[in-house]
């Protein structure tokens, strides 16, 4: 059964793509016509890029991987923040920092400065500071919530990233091309599809489309984690602790030698 339906793609205006004019060649695959200068993407190929895709994020996440969500265009940022809080993983809708792959170490010292400075006020610290170290406190706070609070979920590098409008995340795909981590981007007629290794082809402006196709990918990591969960052995008991464990060595040597008697087995 299809993820999502053909109508349901249309009514979204996935099928939209940009103006001939600003269409580039190698989309020219994904592209079913052109009507009143406007090129059509071919939804077929995007319900088949699309299955793929949400197979490969299931799996990932299933073996414990991680998945970062990238959109900071105004159409996409509460789509992307909404669905990546839904399926508990980061997500990035502010400015993409350059470095927050490629130098990871740096961005989670500023996650724990957060996360020391949010303590610092909920202790109480702030008031045994002067009015003005606090507020400096507070806007440094605030500036780190802005930037990396969609981070917090990220303890290291993601198994993958999925992206809105390959042309403004830019930066964040060449970072995760130079380590090696897998692309997932709803990529539009106006985009290189290079260094994209899961294209999604399909209008990246309309929210209506954005929210249909982000939304499966958060699907996918649900799917994923109920998967991890089933897979997840039962704890075993705990065996009962030997006598060895329980008593001391002066004791044991002396029920060795039979000045105390060993307890008796329990009556069947």
């Amino acid at each position: 059964m299809a993820l999502v339906s053909l109508k349901s793609l249309l009514e979204a205006g996935v099928h939209f793509g940009h103006r001939t004019e600003k269409w580039h060649p190698r989309m020219k695959p994904y592209i079913f016509t052109e009507r009143n200068g406007v090129h059509i993407i071919d939804l077929q190929q995007t319900l088949s890029s699309l299955s793929t895709a949400y197979a490969m994020v299931r799996d990932i996440v299933a073996a414990g991987g991680t998945l970062l969500f990238v959109g900071t265009k105004r159409q996409a940022q509460d789509t992307i923040e909404t669905e990546a809080t839904r399926c508990e993983m980061p997500f990035v809708v502010d400015r993409w920092l350059g470095g927050t792959l490629t130098n990871w170490r740096t961005i989670k010292e500023r996650l724990d400065e957060l996360d020391r400075l949010e303590r610092m006020e909920s202790s109480g610290d702030f008031g045994r500071i002067t009015k003005k170290e606090g507020l400096m406190l507070r806007r440094r706070m605030a500036r780190l919530s802005q930037r990396l609070g969609g981070l917090r979920r990220m303890s290291g590098l993601p198994s993958l990233i999925f992206v809105v409008d390959v042309f403004r995340e830019e930066t964040s795909i060449h970072e995760a091309n130079i380590l090696g981590i897998p692309v997932v981007a709803l990529v539009d007629t106006n985009c290189d599809p290079r260094g994209i290794d899961y294209i999604i082809p399909s209008n990246d402006d309309a929210i209506r489309a954005i929210r249909l196709l982000t939304g499966k990918m958060a699907d996918a990591v649900v799917e994923g984690r109920a998967l991890r969960k089933d897979r997840e052995p039962a704890e075993e008991a705990a065996p009962e602790p030997k006598d060895e464990e329980l008593l001391g060595e002066a004791t044991l040597a002396k029920m060795r030698e039979g000045e105390i008697p060993a307890a008796p087995a329990e009556a069947k």
